[in-house]
């Protein structure tokens, strides 16, 4: 038996979804597309039931990739349970006609039943399940209650059907049961309701989104520092790399396979080894920021921030090509550009996705290379950190309004519900987290893999010497650098701060710190985003992106070099 869960965005599914369910869920893409959700197990009187959550839909008519997979999945499904916003009743009601319309068993779930009360809201239950002829259940999803409640009405509930209305017909129900079945009395706004109406005004609006930003880097900066200081490094140095140097060297004490394996130097990074930079990577270096990134991320979501950054952001947003909500997708760049990546799935067209993972690649420097930028210009004056970012903010945006211009299409405007502010319920906040760190980790660990062998047959084969020979012009005419920094360049394709680390002993002029510094950003991404965006993106545009890159970090090297006086 298969359990839908159906609403408008942002009404509380996702909370209810993790109450119904245990532990163990799967996230995964509807087929044939990218647009995902999530389903797991639920047990009803000792039978086991598949709850699936579905994306958030505004009625059966898509207007979106994910509002289309949302009606395709009501298909085939055996009862539904409509999640309503109980504070916002009337906009919510018209998807319930419409799923009245079909004809399956169906529950109403009035959520966040706890701000009716708040906002001065009184509904006659009886008077609404009277109107509706299928159960009502009021429900405080972040609370628990009414949740026993809605699982003993799944096993009771019995099909209903309507007759299919006009939008007209729709509409004048709805007008019906609203007046009858609701009251509203005077209050005064909540602390959280006066929060909320700032963030959304762009004269406070920005401010706020300043200050939150600047305390999410702050965050995620100090715990994934911390991480690795005193949790990861300790344990790949003295525990795991000790025993896993050990245990090859019995079988393969030298040559190419010890090589491949574990490398031939002791550092983590440079080493090269699959059982070494393959696993260090992955799990020493991203997984520490990407941990309180996600985390900050899910707070951010749950509370209800995000779809108001979004709409804040939308207006710039249009001028490279893409709308508010593509903010997303920088933002978890530049905690680390794997899971930004990976986020371009939620974006509608595919000349959207383009011109996201271009600018990603090109203007968005992840926590790990900020960190190693600051340390490494910073010391010459923060001036020269906000010159490199500055110069990467202007590329950015730049090449969005270029590839705007000359990409055919148009981007959408954005539709999204402005939800009231949330204190987030903890468990479902770990549970998200703990799904996102798992998708991440299961998607960027093959890819680093795959990538070190990649370089270390490339080493073999001698192929990384006649790169370098092919960089040496463009490193030291066009760009002003020394030859020695073009090892940093080959290495900036497994990891970007590892290569901004390695210009630390080169003793680069303050200009030859910022050309190199915003090179390396640019030039190319990483491997696992490498592999990510490619897997996204496809060979084909995925070499368009690269040709995009290359051309552009020649250029702004250039430019810096000749105008740097």
């Amino acid at each position: 038996m298969k359990i839908l869960l159906m609403g408008n965005p942002n009404v509380g599914k996702s909370v209810i979804f993790s109450r119904l369910t245990g532990a163990h869920v799967i996230s995964s893409n509807y087929p044939g597309t990218t647009v995902g959700f999530t389903k797991g197990r639920i047990w009803i009187e000792g039978k086991e039931a598949e709850l699936i959550d579905v994306p958030g839909l505004y009625r059966l008519e898509p207007f979106s990739k994910a509002e289309e997979v949302a009606a395709k999945m009501l298909k085939q499904g055996n009862i539904v349970i409509n999640i309503l916003d109980a504070t916002n009743l009337e906009r919510s009601l018209y998807l319930t006609m419409q799923l009245l319309e079909q004809g399956l068993p169906m529950i109403v779930v009035l959520n966040m039943w706890d701000d009716v009360k708040h906002k001065g809201i009184h509904l006659d239950l009886e008077k609404l399940q009277s109107f509706l002829q299928v159960p009502v259940i009021p429900t405080v999803a972040v609370t628990g209650e009414g949740i026993k409640d809605l699982v003993t009405h799944i096993n009771k509930v019995k099909p209903y059907k309507i007759h299919h209305h006009t939008d007209e017909e729709r509409w004048a129900d709805i007008g019906k049961i609203i007046k009858e079945a609701q009251t509203i009395t005077h209050r005064h706004h909540t602390f959280l309701e006066k929060l909320g109406d700032a963030s959304i005004h762009p004269y406070t609006g920005l401010p706020i989104a300043f200050v939150i930003l600047l305390l999410c880097f702050l965050i995620i900066r100090f715990f994934g520092e911390s991480l690795i200081e005193y949790i990861m490094n300790p344990f790949f140095y003295r525990v795991y790399g000790p025993l896993i140097i050990k245990l090859v060297k019995i079988p393969f004490p030298s040559g190419i396979i010890h090589n491949i394996l574990i490398g031939d130097t002791a550092n983590f990074i440079e080493s090269l080894g699959l059982l070494t930079t393959g696993l260090y990577v992955p799990f020493g270096m991203v997984l520490p920021y990407v941990f309180p990134f996600y985390l900050v991320l899910s707070v951010l979501e749950d509370f209800g921030y995000l779809p108001r950054l979004a709409v804040l952001m939308d207006n710039l947003m249009h001028h490279v090509g893409l709308h508010g909500f593509a903010v997303i997708s920088i933002i978890l760049g530049l905690g680390c550009n794997v899971p930004g990546a990976l986020s371009t799935r939620i974006l509608e067209t595919r000349r959207e996705k383009f011109i996201a993972s271009t600018l990603l690649c090109i203007s968005v420097p992840c926590m790990a290379q900020t960190a190693v930028i600051i340390g490494l210009v910073g010391k010459y004056g923060m001036a020269y950190v906000f010159l490199v970012y500055g110069i990467l903010m202007s590329i950015g945006i730049l090449v969005g309004m270029i590839l705007d211009r000359i990409l055919k299409g148009a981007s959408p405007e954005i539709f999204m519900e402005i939800p009231p502010y949330h204190i987030p319920h903890l468990k479902t906040l770990c549970k998200k987290l703990w799904m996102r760190i798992k998708e991440f980790l299961d998607e960027a660990v093959p890819l680093v893999l795959l990538g070190v062998l990649i370089i270390n047959i490339l080493n073999i084969l001698g192929l990384m010497d006649f790169l370098g020979i092919l960089a040496g012009p463009i490193v030291t005419r066009i760009w002003g650098l020394p030859p020695q920094v073009i090892p940093a360049m080959l290495i900036g394709f497994l990891r970007k701060d590892v290569a901004v680390g390695m210009l630390a002993p080169l003793h680069l002029s303050v200009k030859q710190l910022v050309t190199a510094s915003t090179v390396l950003t640019v030039y190319f991404p990483c491997v696992a985003t490498f592999f990510v965006l490619l897997k996204e993106l496809g060979v084909k545009d995925m070499a368009k992106v690269a040709v995009i890159m290359m051309i552009v970090a020649i250029t702004i090297g250039g430019v810096i070099n000749v105008l740097w006086v």
